[in-house]
């Protein structure tokens, strides 16, 4: 379900009162908040006048501005990939997307960036605790943004950000109709719900958040559980 109604997001801004006054939430809800208002809310934005590019920044940012180049170079962590002006970058949370999550889309005013929170699980944990203290509601909060995938075509968005939801379902040891045992089956259901999420939230339509009803994933996943730990990842 969409949440409708809510104005542009300004930094300092409430996001879990407005978004508490603008739907009905019941117990186990999840709601899903897309990454660049809670960014905004967080004053994660940053603009590009006053940005000095380094001589690498310039070297490799093809048609891109520069000073964009230079503030993704300040949010990465490590270059996992580089084809001018493609950067696949490794963020200072370990996220693995383009761009190291730096987007010019939907900013503040024109010459301005959006950063990824700092902390998307803290994030996502404060719009939780304002949401229960205003609804007296027990919900789930996933903070989300769209990542496109190696040997995929498109987007889609994804979990960076979770709080009172297992974010993982771990099916290994169980056993399907035939008898055979799963033995690396688990499930990255945060994902999907974010997916779902996406569905009604758009890219255009000034939707900045979803709640997905119906579902049972108490827990306390974060987001970070999503990150494939260095030892099991074989595409870097």
């Amino acid at each position: 379900m969409p949440v409708e109604g809510l104005a542009e997001v300004r930094e300092g801004d409430d996001l879990g009162a407005l978004i508490a006054a603008a739907v009905d939430l019941e117990d186990a809800d999840v709601v899903v908040v897309a990454q660049k208002v809670v960014s905004k809310a967080e004053g994660r934005v940053r603009a590009l006048e006053g940005v000095e590019p380094s001589r690498y920044a310039r070297g490799i940012s093809g048609e891109r501005d520069p000073r964009q180049t230079e503030v993704i170079l300040d949010e990465t962590a490590r270059i996992v990939r580089l084809r001018p002006p493609l950067l696949i970058a490794q963020t200072n949370h370990g996220f693995v997307c383009a761009s190291a999550g730096v987007d010019a889309s939907n900013a503040p005013r024109t010459g301005m960036v959006v950063l990824l929170p700092e902390d998307p699980d803290a994030s996502a944990e404060r719009i939780r605790a304002r949401l229960q203290e205003r609804t007296g509601r027990d919900v789930a909060v996933l903070v989300t943004d769209s990542f496109g995938r190696a040997w995929r075509e498109g987007t889609t968005d994804v979990a960076i950000g979770a709080a009172g939801l297992r974010v993982l379902v771990d099916l290994r040891g169980r056993r399907d109709s035939t008898g055979y045992e799963l033995h690396a089956t688990t499930i990255a259901v945060a994902d999907e719900i974010a997916g779902a999420a996406e569905l009604v939230m758009g890219k255009l339509s000034r939707v900045p958040a979803a709640v997905v009803r119906g579902l049972d994933l108490t827990g306390s996943g974060k987001g970070k559980d999503l990150v494939m730990p260095p030892d099991r990842d074989l595409f870097r």
